[in-house]
């Protein structure tokens, strides 16, 4: 069976509004037609589903069973449509801001500050999406973009915000058995092969032995690595400030308070180069390094 598109949407919203007030002459004035306009459009809806979806009455009109079927799906239908609309537009009046940020700044450190954001700024509606390697972060071209990585993956107008910590992390009852680094390698370390800081950098210095023989495993993303080590499967790097949140979601607890190493690469903030800064994006920018400070 060929399926059509009903070829006019205000058709459809005609229908609506004269099925919820059973008046051709009320809609009319609802939806700012004349009467016979409202009727024609019905007409037209009718003549497209080949069956009648109102009886007409001198003074009032009635839905036909087929009509009082149609109408929950079609409520249903532009509910959805305006709902949509309303939270990837906003209001009429509000600034549209599309930020994109690492996939790990959106999971734990953004959340939890969006509402203050939101309440400073009530006339900027954010849209976020997000990138999790430098790469993900050339493809698009929104407003603003929040990175990870070195000073040369960005665009000359980046501005470094602040760097990381890395953290061995850890279920408490595994944390608890660890007492010297060299304990952790009779643990799983699961790396995030993204990232140029990882076990190799926080335990080169603390064991002996050829740490290629421990054991790993491997993800693209400090998320998922959290996840995991909070399933029991092993131990991950948390990257203080930013995965502060999820770990305490997670509840991950330090492996050894005093293993704590300066990551390499940063977080940066930048515009698309050649693109128009928005009088939100400036205040987005402001707020975010008021917050970092």
């Amino acid at each position: 069976m060929t399926f059509r598109r009903i070829p006019s949407l205000n058709w459809v919203r005609v229908f609506e509004t004269a099925a919820r007030t059973e008046s051709f002459a009320q809609s009319a004035k609802l939806l700012n037609m004349s009467p016979p306009a409202v009727s024609q459009q019905i007409k037209a809806l009718e003549g497209y589903l080949g069956k009648a979806l109102f009886t007409r009455g001198a003074h009032h009109v009635e839905l036909t069973n087929e009509g009082r079927a149609f109408l929950p799906v079609v409520q249903q239908s532009l509910s959805s449509l305006e709902s949509t609309a309303a939270a990837l537009f906003g209001p009429r009046d509000s600034e549209h801001l599309t930020i994109q940020v690492l996939y790990l700044f959106a999971c734990s450190w953004l959340p939890e500050r969006l509402m203050k954001f939101e309440e400073e700024h009530p006339h900027i509606h954010l849209q976020v999406t997000c990138g999790n390697i430098p790469d993900d972060f050339h493809r698009q071209r929104p407003d603003l973009q929040i990175a990870f990585g070195s000073a040369t993956d960005f665009p000359e107008n980046a501005e470094r915000l602040f760097g990381e910590i890395v953290i061995p992390v850890a279920r408490p009852e595994i944390a608890d058995a660890i007492h010297t680094p060299q304990d952790l390698l009779q643990h799983r370390l699961i790396e995030v092969s993204t990232h140029q800081s990882g076990w190799h950098q926080v335990l080169g210095a603390s064991v002996e032995g050829d740490l290629s023989n421990a054991t790993y495993s491997f993800t693209d993303n400090t998320v998922t690595a959290m996840a995991m080590a909070a399933a029991g499967y092993g131990i991950a790097l948390a990257r203080s400030p930013v995965s502060d949140a999820l770990m305490n979601t997670h509840g991950l607890v330090p492996c050894l308070e005093d293993l704590r190493e300066k990551g390499l690469q940063h977080y940066y903030l930048f515009s698309p180069l050649a693109h128009p800064v928005k009088s939100a994006a400036s205040d987005f920018r402001k707020w975010l390094l008021n917050e970092i400070i």
